[in-house]
């Protein structure tokens, strides 16, 4: 066997210790961290269930890893703004983001973004889905979907359904009713969902779709119809609601998730560390109730696993936008 020059043996060996130093430092570094204070950064403004749900993780994260961790909103352009923030900052683990599943629409419903929700994160897990709930004015005689489909096609031009803002997933919800029922109606964005609700229960718009915790309440109170909820399995936090599937809409589906991702190039022990803690915390069954209580479903998960659903969740709405037409108005 042919043997290397001394000088090219000796190069070997200090690349093979400066892998090693590295894969060290990189070791010592998730030992070490977090070694001062994490930023959480939630692409909405304070007050809506995002912010909510962060708040809730930060504070459970500060226990678990003896460090704080503290929210930051950076609301604006659909969260495009905080998107780009935190694709652009430093990869050490001090710059996180709370993704809402916008991350995944965004690209197909703007013409121009300045990252790519694939290559520029690094997912760490996957934090929590939450229904929609498709809720109408109980001034219109439409008790279910079956009657809604038929006001619509007797009455057009007649029905309008708010949403919290053009390209947000209460938006796409409409549009995938339109689509899946053959229905018509007008599309009315408001720049929040408690605006479009305001409206609803003045009677201004005739539909919205909204999440389960900030139309439960509503409906409780009998100020609003609850026609049905938009993922595939019934809300825990509303179990006597029927799904739009069960009612005749098969594949209508609209899960609002959350979770958490990095700056891509994070070190893999940091990520592996938030995982651990964020998975032992969604699962803890005070904090699963507290979720439930929200409708709210845990969604503990790898950050492979978290990958794979970004992926998909990306590539099915792009299908969604391009089929609807939807578009920003």
């Amino acid at each position: 066997m042919r043997r290397l020059p001394f000088a090219a043996r000796i190069a070997g060996a200090v690349l093979g210790v400066t892998a090693l130093m590295g894969f060290g430092d990189a070791a010592a570094a998730s030992q070490s961290y977090p070694s001062r204070p994490v930023t959480v950064v939630v692409p909405f403004g304070t007050g809506g269930t995002t912010t909510i749900l962060a708040r809730l993780m930060a504070d459970r994260l500060s226990h678990e890893l003896g460090q704080t961790f503290i929210v930051e909103n950076r609301p604006g352009a659909g969260g495009n703004i905080a998107f780009d923030y935190v694709a652009r900052s430093r990869p050490d683990g001090y710059t996180l983001l709370m993704g809402p599943i916008g991350l995944a629409i965004n690209p197909a419903i703007y013409h121009s973004l300045n990252f790519d929700p694939i290559k520029d994160f690094a997912p760490i897990s996957l934090y929590g889905g939450v229904a929609n709930i498709l809720a109408v004015s109980p001034k219109l005689p439409i008790h279910n979907l079956q009657e809604l489909i038929d006001y619509a096609k007797h009455n057009p031009g007649k029905l309008t359904q708010g949403s919290s803002g053009n390209g947000s997933s209460s938006h796409l919800a409409g549009e995938m009713l339109r689509a899946q029922a053959g229905i018509n109606f007008i599309h009315v964005p408001y720049k929040g969902g408690a605006q479009a609700m305001q409206d609803l229960l003045a009677n201004q718009i005739s539909m919205l779709f909204d999440q389960v915790p900030a139309v439960l309440p509503q409906v409780q109170a009998g100020k609003v119809r609850a026609i049905g909820v938009t993922t595939q399995k019934r809300s825990s936090g509303a179990p006597n609601i029927p799904t739009l599937a069960e009612q005749g809409l098969p594949n209508f589906d609209v899960n609002v998730w959350f979770g958490f991702l990095a700056p891509k190039g994070t070190p893999k022990p940091v990520i592996d560390r938030l995982n651990a803690s964020m998975n032992r915390i969604l699962k803890n069954p005070e904090f699963v109730a507290r979720l439930t209580s929200m409708g709210v479903d845990a969604m503990p998960s790898t950050p492979e696993q978290f990958q794979q659903y970004l992926e998909a969740e990306t590539t099915r709405w792009k299908k969604v936008v391009e089929e609807s037409g939807a578009k920003i108005e």
